[in-house]
């Protein structure tokens, strides 16, 4: 699969899937294969992974996935590498790696049966670059497409998992505040709370909403900001646990 896009996609298929007739794909954008490719090996839920890397931006990963056909090109792809039969498609994006999230949703709602964003949803503000303290507000057309992935997993109809840290860019919108700007329009409650989470890291806040869930943690460093990546595995874990 090095044809589809700028740089090659990585295919990881776990020895489990040998024994089983169907299996879920998770495709991760943006991040070192191994920290998603030990997510799935851990996995309850057999899956096969596909990684997809492009560079440093959200741009170099929305820009192609803006191409109509391209994700279905690469999901057609991936299915004739894998002899399991792919039941459920999940989508796991770090920081930039959102871009190509908003970009396949926005052409294709069903794309995903299932999201997880590791600390990595921003928006421009509007006026360009002017911040809440400053008059500024949060422009929404950047967010619509996972306002609508929100009000369909308060529906039941997809699973929607966003993390994010206290990191503040000051140019354009942060997680905290695209996160404040979902729980507002969607007129949900943020339940605060002061918990140590998986590797250590702080949670502050948690919102819950049918198979909706948005985490807030503290941090506002480098290493704060990776953490939400290393506990992929966890966070997988989370999105796939059987509906009671």
């Amino acid at each position: 699969m090095d044809d589809l896009l700028p740089q090659p996609v990585h295919l990881f298929l776990p020895k489990k899937l040998e024994t089983v007739d169907e299996c879920a794909l998770l495709v991760h954008f943006h991040g070192e294969p191994f920290v998603s490719e030990y997510a799935v090996h851990v996995a309850a839920l057999p899956h096969a992974l596909a990684v997809v890397n492009l560079g440093a931006g959200s741009g170099v990963y929305e820009r192609p996935f803006s191409a109509a056909g391209l994700f279905a090109e690469l999901l057609s792809a991936i299915k004739k590498r894998v002899t399991a039969k792919i039941t459920r498609i999940h989508f796991s994006a770090f920081s930039a790696g959102y871009g190509a999230v908003r970009a396949i949703l926005h052409q294709d709602p069903d794309a995903a049966d299932g999201v997880i964003l590791l600390d990595g949803l921003h928006a421009s503000y509007a006026p360009d670059r002017i911040p809440l303290a400053e008059g500024g507000q949060v422009e929404p057309t950047g967010l619509a497409p996972f306002l609508t992935l929100a009000q369909r997993a308060i529906a039941g109809e997809q699973r929607f998992l966003f993390t994010h840290s206290c990191l503040f860019p000051g140019t354009y919108a942060s997680t905290t505040e695209c996160a404040d700007y979902l729980v507002q329009t969607l007129e949900l409650k943020r339940t605060p709370l002061l918990r140590w989470g998986v590797l250590g890291m702080q949670q502050l806040a948690e919102t819950s909403e049918g198979h909706l869930s948005i985490m807030a943690f503290a941090g506002n460093t480098a290493p704060d900001h990776v953490d939400h990546f290393h506990a992929l595995y966890h966070f997988l874990h989370l999105l796939t646990l059987p509906t009671p």
